[in-house]
């Protein structure tokens, strides 16, 4: 397979993923309280919204590539 078409077939795979995710989640964890030897700590959620139309235009872009990858000689 041609490089080419190994970019094209990420792209695919990473759009779909996108699409299906909509955004990434994570976790951070912040001092809320320090009072001496004592400290008191809060996990906080963030999210990381991908939007639709990037996802669609990977999904595009790959296929694209795919058949240009497949069409060289």
């Amino acid at each position: 397979m041609k490089p080419i078409a190994i970019v094209g077939a990420l792209l695919v795979v990473f759009g779909i993923v996108a699409l299906a995710y909509q955004g990434l989640t994570y976790t951070t964890r912040e001092t809320v309280l320090e009072v001496g030897p004592l400290k008191a700590t809060a996990d906080r959620q963030h999210t990381v919204a991908i939007p639709p139309v990037l996802s669609g235009g990977a999904v595009a872009a790959g296929v694209v590539l795919l058949i240009v990858g497949s069409r060289k000689k």
